[in-house]
C-alpha cells in the first residue's frame, strides 16, 4: 500500500513540475516532503530501490567512459583547488550556524564542496554530452570527489578498505570474460538481466572490499566501455534506471521537515552555490579551458552532492555532530537539486545570451578543448554522426563532398577506422562557429540527438548569414515549429520518414523482380504509377 502511495505521489508532482518547465525530479523531491508532512514512513523497499537506481546510473555512465580520461591533469588538479578553496569558504559559514568542532567543521566543509554525481550525470546523459568534452570534465572532477568520500567516510567511520582490495587491480582481466557473456546476452531480457547484475554486483563487491558501491557500479560499466553493444546496454537499462532513481530522490525529501533555524541555514548555505560554480569557472579558465566548456561544466557541478548526506549521517553515528546538522545538509542539497536542474536543462540556451560577455575573460593561450576551423573542399556538412548522420553520410558521399561533426571523441575515431571523414566539434558551442569557415558548404543536415542543440546549430547558421539550404531530423511532431522557427529551411521526421523509405526500397525490389521475369527495362522509380 505504502509503495503504491509513492508512486502516486510521485507521479502526481513530477507531472506538475514537468508543466511548470521544471525537470520531474523536483517534482519527486517536493514529493518525498509532502509524504514526510503527513508522517509516511518510509519501509525498506524505497532505500533499497534508491541505492539500486543510483548504481544503475553510475554503471550506465561507466558505459560511456574510457578510463583515460578520468586521469586527466584537469580533472585532478582542477578538483584538489576547487575542494580546497570551497572548503574555506564554508566553514565560517557553517560556524555561523552553530557551533562544533574544527575537525567536525572541517569534516562537513569538504563534504559540502562536494557536487552530485547522480545529479550532473542525469543532465549531462538527458543532453547525449558525458563524451563531450566539458561532459568529461565533470565526470573526470566528480570521480575525483567520489574518491575523496570515499576516505572520507572510511575516516569518520574509523574503517579502512580491506587488504583484499587489492585484488581489484586484476579487474581488466575480466574485460574478455565480460565482453563474451554480453556477445551471448541477446536483446531481450537477457541483455537487461546481465547489465542489471553488473551494476549490482560491482557495488556489493565493492562494499564488501570497504570501498565505495557507486565506483564498483562505475568501473564495471567502464570495463565493457567500448564493446559494440555498450549502447545496446545502456538504453536497454534507461527505464530500469530512470524508475528507480524515483525513489533516490523520494528518499531525500522524506529525510525529515526543518525548524525555522535548520531552514535559514540551509539558504545560508544555498547562497554559496553561485560562489562554487564561479570558484569552478575560474579554476576551469586557469587549467586553459574555454568559456564554454568552463561554464557548462561548471553549471553541472553547481550543487550539494548526495555523498555529504552520506558522511554527514555516518558524523552523526560516531558523535562528530547531531542530527539536526543531518536534517540542514538534506535540505540544502534538496534546495541545490531544485536550483540546479532547471540551470542544467537550459545550460545552452543560457550561454547562448552571456556567452559574448564570458568569451574576453578566456586565456589568450592555446586551449586544450580547441576544435577544428576547416572543413577542407565539403560540400554537404552533417552534424551529429549517430545513426541518422551516419546513413545520411553514406548515401550522400557517393554524390558529393561530405564531412561529418561529433562531439564524441570515441565515436568520431570510430568512423574514422571505419574511413569516413569526421571531425571533432560541438555544434552548440558559438566559438566553433565563429572561427569554423562555411565556404562552399551548400547543405547543413543537422542530426543531432537533442533537438535544442540543432535549433542552436540553426540560429548560429542564420546569424553568420550562411544562405546554404539548413536541414534537421526530428522525432517528434512538436520539434517541428522551433526548428523551423530557428531558422531550419527543411523538417525531416524519421519515424514518419522511416515507413516511406522502407516502401520505396520493397517497391524498387518489386519492380527488379518482375523486370528480371518478364526481360522488361524497369523505368525509374520517379517514372513509375504505384
Amino acid at each position: 500500500m505504502l509503495e503504491a502511495l509513492w508512486i502516486a505521489a510521485a507521479f502526481v508532482l513530477g507531472l506538475a513540475a514537468r508543466q511548470l518547465g521544471l525537470p520531474p525530479l523536483v517534482g519527486y523531491l517536493g514529493a518525498g516532503l509532502l509524504l514526510r508532512l503527513y508522517d509516511v514512513q518510509m519501509t525498506a523497499t524505497l532505500p533499497a530501490l534508491a541505492h539500486a537506481g543510483v548504481l544503475l546510473l553510475l554503471f550506465s555512465v561507466g558505459l560511456k567512459l574510457r578510463l583515460r580520461n578520468l586521469l586527466d591533469l584537469t580533472n585532478l588538479a582542477g578538483g584538489s583547488a576547487h575542494l580546497l578553496l570551497t572548503t574555506l569558504m564554508l566553514v565560517p559559514l557553517l560556524a555561523l550556524h552553530g557551533a562544533l568542532g574544527t575537525p567536525a567543521t572541517v569534516l562537513l566543509a569538504v563534504s559540502l564542496a562536494f557536487s552530485s554525481t547522480v545529479l550532473a550525470a542525469k543532465a549531462l546523459d538527458e543532453r547525449q554530452e558525458l563524451r563531450a568534452f566539458h561532459g568529461r570534465v565533470s565526470v573526470g572532477i566528480l570521480v575525483f570527489q567520489d574518491l575523496i568520500a570515499v576516505g572520507l567516510m572510511g575516516y569518520v567511520s574509523g574503517n579502512v578498505p580491506s587488504p583484499w582490495s587489492l585484488v581489484l587491480l586484476a579487474l581488466p582481466l575480466l574485460r574478455p570474460l565480460l565482453h563474451a557473456l554480453l556477445r551471448l546476452s541477446g536483446h531481450d531480457e537477457l541483455l537487461v538481466l546481465f547489465g542489471l547484475l553488473l551494476a549490482l554486483s560491482g557495488g556489493a563487491g565493492f562494499e564488501f572490499l570497504g570501498l565505495s558501491p557507486e565506483l564498483g557500479a562505475l568501473a564495471l560499466g567502464i570495463l565493457i566501455a567500448g564493446h559494440d553493444k555498450a549502447t545496446e546496454l545502456g538504453d536497454a537499462l534507461w527505464s530500469m534506471r530512470e524508475a528507480f532513481l524515483v525513489g533516490f530522490f523520494l528518499q531525500i525529501g522524506m529525510t525529515a521537515l526543518p525548524d525555522w533555524q535548520t531552514l535559514v541555514g540551509a539558504l545560508l548555505l544555498t547562497l554559496a552555490l553561485p560562489v562554487k560554480a564561479v570558484l569552478f569557472f575560474v579554476i576551469m579558465l586557469c587549467m586553459r579551458l574555454r568559456a564554454r566548456s568552463a561554464f557548462l561544466a561548471s553549471l553541472s557541478l553547481a550543487s550539494f552532492s548526495e555523498f555529504g548526506l552520506i558522511i554527514a549521517s555516518k558524523m552523526a553515528e560516531h558523535g562528530f555532530l547531531s542530527h539536526e546538522w543531518v536534517l540542514l545538509c538534506a535540505l540544502a542539497t534538496a534546495l541545490s537539486f531544485i536550483l540546479a536542474a532547471p540551470l542544467n536543462r537550459h545550460a545552452h540556451a543560457l550561454y547562448e545570451k552571456i556567452g559574448h560577455r564570458l568569451m574576453p575573460l578566456e586565456r589568450r593561450v592555446e586551449h586544450v578543448d580547441d576544435e577544428p576551423l576547416s572543413l577542407g573542399q565539403a560540400h554537404i556538412l552533417i552534424m551529429g554522426m549517430g545513426r541518422v548522420g551516419t546513413g545520411a553520410y553514406d548515401f550522400l558521399n557517393k554524390h558529393a563532398r561530405v564531412v561529418g561533426l561529433d562531439s564524441d571523441p570515441a565515436k568520431v575515431e570510430k568512423h574514422l577506422q571505419q574511413r569516413r571523414r569526421v571531425l571533432y566539434a560541438d555544434a552548440e558551442d558559438p566559438g566553433f562557429w565563429t572561427r569554423v569557415k562555411l565556404d562552399g558548404v551548400r547543405a547543413v543536415l543537422l542530426a543531432m540527438p537533442d533537438p535544442q542543440a540543432n535549433e542552436i546549430a540553426a540560429r548560429q547558421l542564420r546569424r553568420r548569414n550562411y544562405q546554404g539550404l539548413v536541414s534537421a531530423a526530428s522525432r517528434y511532431p512538436d520539434e517541428r515549429e522551433p526548428a523551423l522557427a530557428a531558422g531550419v529551411d527543411l523538417d525531416f521526421n524519421v519515424y514518419d520518414e522511416a515507413g516511406a523509405g522502407f516502401a520505396e526500397h520493397v517497391l524498387e525490389a518489386l519492380y527488379n523482380r518482375t523486370s528480371r521475369k518478364t526481360d522488361v527495362p524497369t523505368p525509374p522509380l520517379s517514372q513509375r504509377e504505384s
